[in-house]
């Protein structure tokens, strides 16, 4: 699995690339929202939670976890970094309609509507760049 210095690593890589910003800017974003304690576990969560050879690829991940985000709701800007996040692993925007069109059956309509609007603009908003 790796030493905990190399997850660190892993997690600062992550969240680098999804939120668009450089690596050694990635501890004090989340020190100024969340704290210390919370940065460190964050960090080394994304870590274990993102390698980049593993069974599932970062594309497969993705797709997993903006279904998890839209199924839990209320957390639609989280969601709308994984949409992001997921074009740039390689999910296509039918992949992403589909997916949330399967979520309304199994999570409910008032759920993956508010999933639906959130992707369908995050996308838009990817095509208009």
């Amino acid at each position: 699995m790796g030493s905990i210095p190399d997850r660190y690593t892993r997690g600062l890589d992550a969240y680098a690339s999804q939120f668009g910003i450089p690596r050694e800017d990635v501890p004090g974003w989340f020190a100024e929202r969340f704290g210390e304690r919370f940065t460190e576990e964050a960090i080394n969560t994304a870590g274990g939670a993102w390698p980049a050879n593993d069974v599932l690829s970062l594309r497969d991940r993705s797709l997993i976890v903006v279904a998890a985000l839209i199924t839990q709701g209320g957390v639609e800007s989280r969601l709308r970094a994984h949409v992001r996040w997921a074009i740039e692993h390689g999910a296509t925007r039918a992949e992403l309609d589909a997916l949330v069109t399967l979520l309304a059956v199994y999570s409910g309509f008032p759920r993956a509507s508010v999933g639906m609007e959130v992707v369908r603009e995050e996308l838009d908003h990817l095509e208009a760049e």
